[in-house]
């Protein structure tokens, strides 16, 4: 396992959805079952999803090297744009979590029909998401699926966790105008790489 790919696939997933509905979605849940059972219950629906997009990406990979370097960076260019856009709505995206989170209070069921739920909605809500084909556009890009996978899919169980355990400090305190602008910098700078090897740049990664 490299853990240079690891973290290139990590950090640009996290930043990718702490703005992004899933924080609010896994919040929600975790208010009408037991926080473990909805962190179970998201996590095996993410884990299920990216490896579908990492499988996705290495038969992308698969085609000649420079249109798939060109498909990355355009799936990055999307990326960083959506962020970026989105930073101009977060004050608004904060209030919707914090009305939503104090709307939905009083589960706390657990068992693995609750994780069963968990899993069904996230799954569902999510597939397709930008981050289902960013992870995509990364493993097209790296020659490493088990990195790619791996980063991945911890990034998205931390932002479940910090849905599931902390979602009302977390949504209270989180900058998410700033969390947004900053992964859009980095999506950018993934967009910028793959469209200097799509042009026969040589790079070190």
């Amino acid at each position: 396992m490299d853990l240079a790919v690891l973290a290139a696939s990590f950090l640009p997933v996290l930043l990718l959805e702490l703005p992004d509905k899933t924080f609010v979605a896994t919040l929600v849940l975790s208010t009408r079952f037991r926080p473990l059972t909805a962190w179970v219950g998201v996590g095996l629906a993410f884990a299920v999803q990216s490896l579908i997009a990492v499988v996705a990406g290495r038969l992308l990979a698969q085609l000649p090297e420079r249109p798939v370097a060109a498909a990355a960076a355009v799936l990055f260019a999307v990326g960083a744009v959506v962020l970026f856009r989105g930073a101009a709505k977060a004050a608004e995206a904060g209030a919707q979590a914090r009305s939503e989170y104090e709307a939905s209070i009083g589960g706390g069921r657990s068992g693995w029909r609750g994780v069963l739920t968990c899993f069904g909605v996230v799954f569902l809500a999510e597939w397709g998401d930008l981050s289902q084909l960013f992870t995509a556009g990364l493993a097209a890009r790296y020659d490493d699926p088990v990195s790619v996978f791996v980063g991945a899919w911890a990034a998205l169980l931390v932002v479940a966790g910090l849905a599931a355990v902390a979602g009302r400090a977390v949504v209270r305190r989180l900058s998410v105008a700033a969390v947004s602008r900053f992964g859009g910098v980095v999506c950018t700078v993934l967009a910028v790489l793959s469209a200097l090897e799509a042009a026969g740049v040589q790079l070190p990664v």
